[in-house]
């Protein structure tokens, strides 16, 4: 601030000469009109009313005056500075208003329209067709049952009449826990609960076992090496393959239609003697590929569907039943095959990457 002046000139102090005044406020105020919106105005309101603008620096300047000169500079400046003030608002309302409208267009909601707040999810595929595998079963009046995924080696393999020179056994196919020798596996198959079954329940037993299991086979096309399975076990008195028979055509009707043909091979499995493979005749080409071959069974006419057979003696004794008054069968298969099968879905990629968009288009109901 400048020192008193005692021998006052106006013309000394041209910041409060009124030329210069009005001049500052006429800049104010055709920056105040240009400003198109908030942020430009507020750049203006610090360029003509912060404390450097020239209104500024004339209000300063009035304390060096004569006390005479005073009032009169002090009611020009002031009201100079009251015209910029009244603008900048008189603008900032217009700016305001004309945000707010631009808002309402902009990001205007249709209330009519049906809200989703968040992305619909979808159940996997293989949730469905094993709940619609255990339905099948359940609604003949069997039961579910369930097991640890960290099985016992003992319930895994030797109680199933898998020796330990059996090629399963070897650490290729099976994830076994550290140490090696501590008689814990990831289940290899879902029979340990049919095991489990046998050992705490007295027949007649009427089971269908859906579950998780674990190989160490590498994840390709066809392969991977976490994926689910049931197995069925039914323990009675009198059972012969002739029910074991009509419990897979009845599975098979409800899977792939009425009217579905089956055939038995001859095959071989530790825990089941006699054994047989089961397939289900093409639906695709309904057993006729002709000349050009079907690409869903091969050309054969016929689908694989799973193994299955009569529960070998051996292990039901394990399980502390006795094979001359009772007798049962056994069935299972891969539930990503009866996927594969019954939707043409093309590999087990589309099945683990977890895409939400390739369960939604299977609906609810599979």
């Amino acid at each position: 601030m400048s020192g008193p002046n005692t021998n006052y000139d106006p013309v000394e102090v041209s910041a409060l000469a009124p030329e210069n005044v009005e001049a500052a406020v006429e800049d104010a105020l055709s920056a105040i009109a240009a400003a198109a919106t908030l942020d430009d105005l507020k750049a203006t309101r610090i360029a003509h009313q912060g404390e450097k603008s020239a209104l500024a620096l004339a209000n300063r300047e009035i304390g060096a005056l004569p006390p005479s000169a005073k009032a009169e500079a002090g009611q020009r400046v002031g009201q100079a500075r009251g015209r910029v003030s009244a603008a900048l608002t008189a603008r900032q309302a217009e700016l305001e208003a004309e945000r707010d409208a631009r808002i309402l267009v902009e990001e205007r909601v249709d209330v009519t329209l049906p809200v989703v707040r968040r992305p619909f999810g979808a159940r996997h595929p293989i949730e469905l067709v094993s709940q619609r595998l255990v339905d099948a079963f359940v609604g003949m009046g069997w039961e579910v049952a369930e097991g640890p995924e960290l099985e016992a080696e003992w319930l895994n393999f030797d109680a199933l009449n898998l020796g330990p020179d059996h090629p399963a056994r070897q650490m290729q196919d099976t994830f076994f826990l550290d140490p090696v020798d501590s008689g814990l596996v990831l289940r290899t198959h879902t029979s340990p609960v049919q095991v489990r079954t046998m050992l705490r329940q007295e027949p007649p037993i009427y089971i269908v076992a859906p579950g998780k299991v674990y190989r160490t086979d590498d994840l390709d096309a066809t392969h991977t090496p976490v994926f689910h399975q049931i197995e069925c076990l039914a323990v009675d008195k009198g059972l012969t393959m002739a029910h074991l028979r009509g419990a897979i055509d009845a599975f098979v009707k409800i899977m792939f239609g009425e009217g579905t043909q089956t055939r038995v091979r001859a095959s071989y499995f530790p825990f089941t003697e006699p054994s047989m493979e089961t397939d289900f005749v093409c639906f695709a080409c309904h057993g006729s590929p002709g000349p050009e071959g079907c690409r869903t069974c091969g050309g054969s006419g016929w689908i694989e569907l799973g193994g299955s057979g009569m529960v070998n003696r051996k292990v039901l004794r394990a399980c502390g039943i006795d094979p001359d008054v009772y007798s049962g069968f056994a069935f299972g298969l891969g539930i990503e095959r009866a996927l594969m099968l019954r939707h043409g879905v093309q590999g087990m990629h589309e099945m683990v990457e977890g895409d939400v968009r390739f369960s939604r288009q299977f609906g609810m109901e599979v």
